[in-house]
């Protein structure tokens, strides 16, 4: 299959032309306060859809983000991330008080085939009377697939539905995967951490522990982890990235979660090219 041969070739150099296209200023802080049993999420969803080629060669990608809760809350607050071919292509995100709703959207241009993931967290902060105050919170993600090739049009799939989207996928995957191991593989050593001790999950794939709970861990428990994780995510990854300064390649961030259940790290890269590694520990773990 020389064409696929081609386009893994291509798809790991246009990985190294993404940049962050835009993250709003925020104010505030994401933080974790005891779980609110009175408020629940009615929507949250993360939407990427495909539209009409533009021109030649370019399309745009319709990212979308969008969270409800059943009432008022004092904050609300959303934040999505962007990766195409594992790399980094945006961040968004957008806080307001006193409104159940948030929708992030945008468009972005695409060129060529690429593999698009997207995640979201969706937190709302609840405040009682005496100072009391807890929290909500939950997440969304999806994934797209489009094809660019010489020989048909423009196509997108979520789940390929014949022989040829399953090639491309197999194609695209295994090129983000290459060069998404080699990094993680620089950090992990760079950090001398001792690979058996910890189940290992990109960020993009960190919404499966909305349904089952981590090693060793209740769900309620994996709910307050995941809470605190997005916490220093926020603090540590999301807000230092400035749009207005160039960056180099930052490719999607690995969770690293102990065996044991004591702890967790996250290992990335920042947008000067540093490496970086976040630690928390498990010390606390009483949700009530």
């Amino acid at each position: 299959m020389r064409y696929l041969s081609i386009i893994v070739t291509s798809c790991i150099a246009i990985a190294f032309t993404y940049w962050i296209i835009h993250k709003e200023q925020i104010d505030t802080t994401l933080k974790y306060f005891p779980f609110d049993s009175k408020v629940k999420f009615i929507q949250a969803e993360t939407k990427l859809h495909f539209l009409t080629e533009s021109k030649e060669h370019v399309y745009q990608i319709d990212w979308e983000a969008t969270s409800e809760v059943d009432q008022p809350v004092y904050l609300r607050q959303d934040v999505s991330l962007l990766y195409v071919d594992g790399v980094l292509k945006g961040m968004k995100s957008k806080w307001q008080e006193e409104m159940p709703q948030i929708k992030l959207r945008t468009k972005i241009d695409g060129e060529g085939s690429s593999h698009y993931q997207a995640i979201s967290y969706h937190h709302a902060e609840v405040h009682y009377p005496e100072d009391v105050i807890k929290s909500v919170q939950t997440m969304s993600a999806d994934e797209l697939y489009v094809i660019d090739s010489a020989y048909t049009a423009l196509e997108s799939f979520r789940i390929p539905e014949n022989k040829k989207q399953k090639e491309w996928k197999e194609a695209l995957d295994h090129a983000t995967t290459q060069q998404l191991h080699l990094h993680w593989k620089e950090l992990i050593d760079y950090y001398h951490i001792p690979m058996n001790a910890y189940h290992y999950v990109p960020l993009t794939a960190i919404s499966q522990y909305e349904t089952k709970p981590l090693p060793n861990l209740t769900m309620e428990q994996t709910q307050k982890v995941i809470a605190q994780l997005w916490e220093g995510l926020y603090s540590n990854y999301i807000l230092p990235f400035n749009q207005n300064k160039s960056t180099v390649n930052s490719f999607v961030p690995l969770v690293l979660f102990d065996k044991q259940g004591k702890q967790l790290r996250v290992l990335y890269q920042d947008q000067t090219g540093e490496k970086k590694q976040l630690i928390q520990n498990y010390d606390n773990l009483n949700v009530s």
